[in-house]
């Protein structure tokens, strides 16, 4: 059984899809919930449902990235996780940081990689006059939002779509995706996953 950590920086509903789907034959488990913001409402949820929850303010470490990710890092080690989620974590973290848990990080990200990484993604593919958006889960590497490729979704662009309604579209499928990637991840199967 994999031992899955996952950090949050907000309300935390793609940390919700995956602890709710891990159960019954599911080859893994959640271990702790994590967050860069003591006030995150994920953690207050993942604290209902039983989980081990752990918050470092990086507000409190200033400039000190080195200094925020040990003691993050502590947290994790603690909870001695085989698989690292980001489900929403709204901090980049160090390659330093990254190395610790290569081949072992997943994250999910709001557009289909490699187009827009990084913000406001919904937005640039409106401008861009895109037709299809969507999410990606990768693997993490020391370079933002990329890695290997493990699913995609897509999400029509629809006429008049403004960049929350295209939001809400592909948040319904990234509830899908990352589920159904972790499943198959945590199996030992990285065969990229595309949904519909």
């Amino acid at each position: 059984m994999k031992r899955v950590a996952i950090l949050i920086s907000g309300g935390g509903s793609n940390m919700l899809a995956l602890v709710n789907s891990m159960t019954g034959d599911h080859p893994a488990r959640p271990v702790l919930v994590a967050s860069n913001d003591p006030e995150a409402s994920g953690l207050r949820r993942a604290e209902a449902m039983g989980i081990a929850t752990a918050a470092v303010d990086h507000r409190r470490f200033g400039k000190d990235r080195a200094g925020f990710e040990a003691e993050l890092l502590r947290h994790i080690l603690a909870a001695r996780p085989d698989i690292l989620c980001l489900a929403g974590f709204m901090r980049v973290l160090t390659a330093g940081f990254v190395a610790q848990f290569e081949g072992r990080m997943l994250n999910i990200h709001p557009s289909l990689l490699p187009k827009y990484p990084g913000l406001h993604t919904h937005q640039r593919a409106l401008d861009a006059g895109d037709t299809q958006a969507g999410c990606t889960v990768h693997e993490v590497t020391a370079v933002l939002d990329d890695g290997p490729l493990l699913g995609q979704a897509q999400v029509p662009v629809l006429p008049g779509d403004t960049a929350d309604s295209l939001a809400a579209r592909v948040l319904v499928q990234e509830h899908r995706l990352y589920p159904a990637v972790l499943r198959r991840y945590a199996a030992g199967d990285r065969t990229p996953i595309l949904l519909p």
